[in-house]
C-alpha cells in the first residue's frame, strides 16, 4: 500500500469493497487505490475466512456483472 489511510478511510474502503454495488474502479476513482491495494487492505483487516468468502463472492459477481447492465 502506497499511502497512509485514516481509520475512517479504511472503514469506508472496506464498506465499499463489501458492497455489491461498488466496483474496484469506483474505489480507485474515490480513494486512488489499485485493485491489489484494496485486496491487501481487505486481507489485513478481515478474518481469513471472511476474506476468502469475500474474494469468492467478488469473483463470482464480477463474472456476472456484464449481464446486469
Amino acid at each position: 500500500m502506497k499511502k497512509f489511510l485514516l481509520e475512517s478511510e479504511k472503514s469506508e474502503i472496506i464498506e465499499m469493497a463489501l458492497s455489491d454495488h461498488a466496483s474496484f474502479a469506483n474505489i480507485t476513482q474515490v480513494h486512488d487505490l489499485s485493485e491489489s491495494d484494496v485486496k491487501e487492505l481487505m486481507r489485513k483487516n478481515l478474518k481469513t475466512g471472511s476474506y476468502r468468502a469475500w474474494r469468492k463472492r467478488v469473483r463470482t459477481f464480477s463474472n456476472r456483472r456484464a449481464n446486469y447492465k
